[in-house]
């Protein structure tokens, strides 16, 4: 199976031949109860279960496809869902991971609605819904650092990919810039960086190959 993505050839191989859903049925009960734990942020549940539980992805993978799945349009783990069903199962994959990442937490959601028009008022409720933001912020951080060893092979190095974040956070949280000015801007300079590394590379060269003896 060929993967779509850049990462370590011998990565991809182990984990596309060992550490893949069993059946379509089976990666539609992972995807929702990654969906159900997701209160507040689905990223960093999306994380851990999938690099480190289930295995299915190295962190450079999961690091790679949610980078393309936030450049799509949507929810970007609905994005990763269909890139990961159709990688495994095809349309019928991506479907299926699609709804279960939908179907309960469907369910859940209107009876938390119902129920919570009843107490919304309470000041436990509201004291609680605040330090359910803060704990939601604290799991992105941690996922986010996690993340960012994967950065370490990156062509580009570690402290280059940083600068790039760097620049994207100041522009995002700093300036307002639009997010989609900021992709336009910074994503095609980070794709031509890479290229040229990547063309640089000792590897890539044949002539290098026929010279040794």
């Amino acid at each position: 199976m060929q993967d779509t993505f850049l990462g370590d050839s011998k990565s991809v191989e182990h984990h596309s031949d060992n550490a893949r859903p069993e059946s379509p049925k089976a990666l539609f009960w992972a995807l929702s109860m990654l969906a159900l734990q997701g209160f507040g942020g689905v990223f960093p549940i999306a994380r851990r279960v999938i690099v480190e539980e289930r295995k299915w992805l190295t962190d450079k993978q999961f690091l790679e496809e949610w980078a393309v799945a936030q450049v799509l349009p949507g929810p970007n783990i609905v994005n990763l869902s269909v890139m990961l069903g159709n990688r495994w199962f095809g349309g019928l994959g991506a479907f299926l991971a699609v709804l279960g990442i939908f179907f309960f937490p469907s369910v859940v959601l209107i009876l938390v609605a119902i129920f919570f028009e009843h107490i919304k008022d309470l000041p436990l409720v509201a004291g609680a819904l605040k330090g359910m933001g803060a704990v939601s912020a604290g799991l992105i951080a941690g996922s986010s650092i996690k993340l960012a060893t994967g950065l370490k092979t990156h062509p580009i190095s570690l402290w280059g990919a940083l600068v790039f974040s760097f620049f994207a956070f100041l522009g995002l949280v700093i300036f307002h810039f639009k997010l989609i000015s900021l992709l336009l801007t910074l994503a095609p300079l980070s794709i031509y960086l890479t290229y040229r590394r990547i063309r640089e590379l000792p590897s890539n060269h044949p002539n290098n190959s026929e010279n040794q003896p």
